[in-house]
């Protein structure tokens, strides 16, 4: 989640995997993929890097956890499946 501020300064958390466009119309206006629109305070350039910041902060927990072997992960790897269902 980014958090943002609305025009009338109350916050607001969105999911930034669900963002599909972010434009300054003036206003920064975002789409999220299910096409709800949220205006926000904050200008393009800001949502973009705090959605950056966002990704890189997953990233380096998910090299944490690699890395923790006193919680062994609860899911089993994914494996990829070819058309013909090999291996």
């Amino acid at each position: 989640m980014i958090l943002l501020t609305r025009l009338n300064g109350t916050s607001l958390g969105v999911n930034a995997d669900l963002i599909e466009r972010v434009e300054s119309t003036p206003d920064t206006v975002l789409s999220l993929i299910d096409g709800t629109k949220y205006v926000v305070a904050e200008p393009l350039p800001e949502v973009v890097a705090l959605i950056v910041d966002f990704r890189a902060r997953v990233i380096a927990r998910a090299e944490e956890y690699s890395h923790d072997h006193t919680h062994p992960p609860t899911a089993t790897a994914l494996q990829l499946v070819s058309n013909r269902g090999e291996h």
